[in-house]
């Protein structure tokens, strides 16, 4: 069997993990460039050399309330099908290498696919973890949006976070 490496990160006691091929970096929170008329869960917007990037609160993603990001928040830059954005967490856990045959399916819970985050669960070291499915996560309307923002962003003054 083959197995890949997660990045593990916490958000409140929940842990989630995504592919690490998919991480680009980690970074320590930086305020962001607020944008008006976008979803909730959009923090905002960063320079990252160049490149304009979303910044997503997966708390609020998640059906929880807004994060009020400390010193000790980390931001994780990951590329996904939708493209570059940035995933607000409260901290990183490690990296786990997991089997193929240690994944378990997710339990069918009647959400509307939209909101059907994750692909796969892992026990292991009595904690659960939650794979994350980055391509769900950001829908191709959203993707589009920020695109389009961050294209008029482009021309204006620069951002923080650089």
């Amino acid at each position: 069997m083959s197995s890949n490496e997660y990045l593990t990160f916490a958000i409140d006691a929940q842990q989630y993990g995504v592919d690490i091929l998919s991480v680009r970096e980690i970074r320590a929170w930086t305020e962001v460039t607020n944008l008006p008329n976008t979803p909730d869960f959009v923090r905002g917007i960063i320079n990252l050399r160049g490149t304009i990037v979303p910044i997503y609160d997966l708390r609020v993603r998640f059906g929880g309330g807004r994060t009020t990001p400390t010193r000790m928040h980390v931001v994780i830059v990951v590329v996904a099908v939708n493209g570059t954005f940035g995933l607000l967490v409260d901290s990183v856990s490690d990296i786990l290498s997991i089997d193929q045959r240690d994944l378990q399916g997710v339990p069918n819970t009647g959400m509307a696919d939209d909101h059907q985050f994750l692909s796969a669960l892992v026990a292991r070291d009595e904690r659960m973890v939650s794979i994350l499915d980055l391509d769900r996560l950001v829908n191709q309307a959203t993707a589009a949006q920020m695109e389009q923002i961050a294209a008029q962003q482009q021309t204006q003054p620069a951002l923080t976070g650089t």
